[in-house]
């Protein structure tokens, strides 16, 4: 029988591939609040599209290439650290503070369950040998 992939790589892997489209949404946003008149507090400068779409763009790719890397060594560390600028979003677009505050729920339930589900796995598999599809 073939392994099962763990399931905490899968869950969290998911989470930061959601959260990078999470963060096109906000960015698509605050690019298109960039025009409306009051919609940035006036203590802040109305930042440039290009200047949007470059923090909007390296958030995206770095939450991409962390999806891909989370097994790894620091992978997880790294996956945790990107949660804040993930919230920090919510400076430019205030929802993100909520929706933000949200996947970091679901990443910290990722990281919890995921990790759950594989000792199961691994137990099960000690119980069983002869039925092991996870080793």
């Amino acid at each position: 029988m073939k392994a099962k992939k763990s399931a905490k790589i899968q869950f969290t892997s998911t989470t930061l591939l959601l959260e990078a489209f999470l963060v096109l949404f906000a960015t698509l946003v605050a690019y298109g609040l960039r025009t409306v008149p009051y919609a940035w507090p006036d203590r802040l400068q109305v930042p440039s599209g290009p200047a949007i779409w470059i923090v909007g763009g390296t958030l995206m790719v770095v939450l991409i290439l962390l999806s891909r890397m989370v097994g790894g060594p620091g992978g997880y560390v790294a996956g945790s650290v990107v949660q804040l600028p993930v919230i920090a979003c919510g400076f430019a677009v205030p929802l993100m503070f909520l929706v933000g505050g949200i996947f970091v729920v679901l990443w910290v339930v990722s990281l919890r369950l995921g990790g759950r589900i594989d000792r199961e796995r691994a137990e099960y598999d000690a119980a069983h040998p002869e039925t092991a599809p996870n080793m």
